[in-house]
């Protein structure tokens, strides 16, 4: 009966987005992306800047002869900035745009931990009204007393983003 019933909604829950997501933290706020996603985690290292790139583009890295460009996930989500401590990552994440994949760097605070969540305790993002864009929400992932946000990376990071450096 659960095979017939990935794909839909029961209760709220949406079946088919249950799976490992690596957790990370940005100020307060717990996040999650598809662990299929990511490539590597990394700690921070010197991004070299590229001109006239927007504001959250923080530039690109060299990691082992890849170019690769360094999204800040804070800037990006309009977030005040914060110092890079010893727990500030980059999460190389590859997204998918046109049948091409790509390698982005994702700054993000700390990472957490890989939960393997159920589909029954993600919820489909709330409605935030027509001001706002939540299409980058795979949804809501209720974990113990904590809510993580689950991203799509894919949406987060649009090529129009860093297309131009990918």
């Amino acid at each position: 009966m659960a095979a017939i019933l990935r794909g839909t909604e029961q209760n709220g829950a949406v079946l088919d987005r249950a799976g490992k997501y690596l957790t990370f933290a940005l100020a307060q706020e717990e996040y999650g992306l598809e662990i299929l996603k990511v490539r590597e985690i990394i700690g921070y290292i010197d991004v070299t800047a590229v001109p006239q790139t927007p504001h959250y583009v923080k530039g690109v890295i060299n990691l082992r002869g890849q170019v690769i460009p360094v999204v800040d996930l804070r800037a990006k989500f309009g977030m005040e900035a914060a110092e890079v401590t010893d727990q500030t990552c980059i999460i190389v994440v590859e997204i998918a745009h046109g049948g091409r994949k790509f390698s982005t760097g994702i700054v993000v605070d700390h990472v957490q931990e890989v939960l393997d969540i159920d589909g029954q305790v993600i919820e489909e993002a709330p409605e935030f009204g027509g001001a706002t864009d939540a299409d980058f929400i795979l949804g809501m992932g209720k974990v113990g007393d904590s809510v993580k946000i689950l991203l799509d990376i894919d949406a987060v990071l649009r090529v129009g983003d860093t297309g131009e450096m990918a």
